[in-house]
């Protein structure tokens, strides 16, 4: 869609401006309930910009994204039936099926789907709205943010610190298989812990 691509060109010039660790903390708020474009796009072209502020720049963007994942869950604890058409017609990523999904995935599992979504490229506003509309308990579901998102954003910052440029290419084409390897990897031994026989 080319009005995704013209956001995400002007997410990325912000990595030019003074003002970009703050259009950092901006975008990785918005994301996390509305906004298309992730902030893994700017965090890295921050992080190579200047690589020995990488590690500032992932805890910038962590923070962000989980008081972003915060107000997510707010919109959906306390305005979703007034906007859930909103962002079902306007947010990408949002349907009514995928967000029907969600709801049964957090009856069982609350804390490893809200980590999967922090920790993988899956969209994390469906999670976030999704907790809030559930009511899942919100202290747990801010620790499973704060630990899936910093887990995310400090991989790609420390890869960047100690390879610089050479690293994008690998970052760009594997980093999210990899992650969504390792988090299937990591459900699945959750769920043979579950299913043992005891």
């Amino acid at each position: 869609m080319r009005w995704i691509r013209s956001l995400y060109d002007w997410v990325l010039s912000w990595a030019e401006s003074p003002y970009g660790v703050a259009a950092l903390a901006v975008l990785a708020f918005s994301e996390s309930s509305f906004f298309p474009v992730p902030p893994d796009v700017l965090l890295i072209a921050l992080c190579i910009g200047d690589r020995k502020k990488a590690l500032w720049f992932a805890a910038v963007c962590a923070i962000g994204s989980c008081l972003g994942g915060a107000l997510g869950y707010m919109i959906g604890w306390g305005v979703w039936s007034v906007v859930d058409q909103f962002f079902f017609r306007y947010v990408p990523g949002f349907t009514e099926e995928v967000f029907q999904q969600v709801q049964e995935y957090y009856e069982e599992w609350n804390f490893v789907i809200v980590f999967a979504a922090a920790f993988t490229p899956i969209p994390y506003k469906v999670f976030t709205i999704g907790a809030g509309v559930c009511r899942i308990n919100f202290v747990m579901f801010m620790i499973a943010s704060l630990v899936g998102r910093s887990a995310r954003f400090f991989i790609v910052a420390t890869l960047i610190y100690f390879f610089g440029e050479p690293i994008r290419g690998f970052i760009d084409r594997w980093f999210n298989l990899l992650v969504i390897l390792f988090t299937f990897l990591l459900i699945g031994g959750f769920i043979i812990i579950k299913y043992l026989p005891r």
